[in-house]
């Protein structure tokens, strides 16, 4: 170090360093574990019409369904899930998922996934114009068999029978991993539980594993755990995760996610939903808050945030509520 008094020298030695400051050594190594760049464009995929509508008490009208995908189509948004094709026994407010597929302005730019959980749902979503599909499994056996009432074994099965018939039609299929940072019926779900599932999804031929935060309990340390041991069965390119803001933990959580790499994010418009098997899992992110944050950062999503509000005032106001978009309520723009 030449002439560098002894002080600065002092100051400069990294032994030194750990030495006066135990915790940087951890910190370090963590920086070292998730030392990727920020990805220069993050995909979102908008889940409003289904996960943040599907926990409505009262139905929403088909017409307000269709009217919201269309401007949400005008975001610049690339996917926008648009409904479900589950039995209207268990989720009433899906039960026009037929209508709402069929009357929807198509983008040419936009793809419109459903949820599939079974041969059934498919081949109703395909007859009505599905052009993908989505799979929800689950970590916890609990919540697999309350959810959608079978284990998770028998889950995988019904769901390869739909992945197969999928690609025999060339039709690309999504996967969820519910539960994956906690249960609400089991508590704490094992991060090689999470993994076991993804690789089974993506091992099928889920082109894209999306990891839910399904009642909002993660944190950073928590969304960092889980996806280290993701990542090592599913390429990273294949990852999103999927956030609720019980915990007012999702951004965070997101935040993690895109220093290990994951460059796809769901979220709902206005900060929609909450799983109807989850007592008190509140909203999804919202679409707005997760462009803000992106946007002012220099990510590149492709959406109008402007645009994004707009549709999250007509949603608001066809539901007669707030927004859960704290962008929204700081812009003034709602009721």
């Amino acid at each position: 170090m030449g002439n560098v008094p002894t002080t600065v020298k002092h100051c400069l030695s990294y032994e030194q360093l750990i030495q006066d400051y135990p915790w940087l050594r951890h910190w370090l190594q963590e920086k070292t574990i998730t030392g990727h760049e920020y990805p220069e464009f993050v995909k979102i995929v908008e889940v409003g019409p289904r996960d943040g509508l599907q926990n409505e008490k009262e139905i929403v009208p088909t017409g307000v369904k269709i009217q919201l995908i269309d401007m949400l189509s005008r975001t610049g948004l690339s996917v926008i899930e648009a409904t479900s094709f589950v039995s209207s026994k268990w989720v009433p407010q899906m039960a026009d998922h037929t209508d709402v597929l069929r009357g929807i302005q198509r983008a040419s730019h936009v793809q419109y996934p459903v949820l599939t959980p079974n041969m059934q749902g498919f081949q109703d979503a395909v007859a009505a114009g599905a052009t993908e599909v989505a799979v929800f499994g689950s970590a916890s056996e609990t919540f697999s068999k309350r959810n959608i009432n079978c284990s998770i074994d028998e889950s995988m099965l019904r769901f390869k029978e739909v992945i197969n018939t999928a690609k025999e039609q060339q039709i690309p299929v999504r996967g969820y991993v519910s539960c994956a940072l906690g249960c609400p019926h089991e508590g704490h779900i094992e991060p090689s539980k999470v993994a076991e599932v993804a690789k089974r999804l993506y091992d099928m031929g889920c082109y894209e594993i999306s990891l839910g935060d399904t009642i909002g309990v993660g944190t950073p340390g928590s969304m960092l755990k889980m996806l280290q041991s993701v990542m090592k069965e599913v390429p990273t390119k294949a990852l999103a995760v999927h956030c609720h803001d019980t915990y007012g933990q999702a951004l965070p959580n997101i935040l993690t996610a895109l220093q290990m790499g994951v460059c796809v994010v769901d979220s709902a418009v206005a900060g929609l939903g909450g799983c109807p098997y989850a007592q008190g899992s509140s909203g999804n992110v919202s679409t707005e808050d997760v462009l803000y944050m992106l946007h002012g950062m220099g990510i590149e999503t492709g959406v109008n945030l402007a645009k994004v509000i707009d549709a999250g005032d007509f949603i608001c106001n066809a539901l007669c509520r707030k927004t859960n978009s704290r962008v929204a309520q700081a812009r003034g723009r709602t009721p």
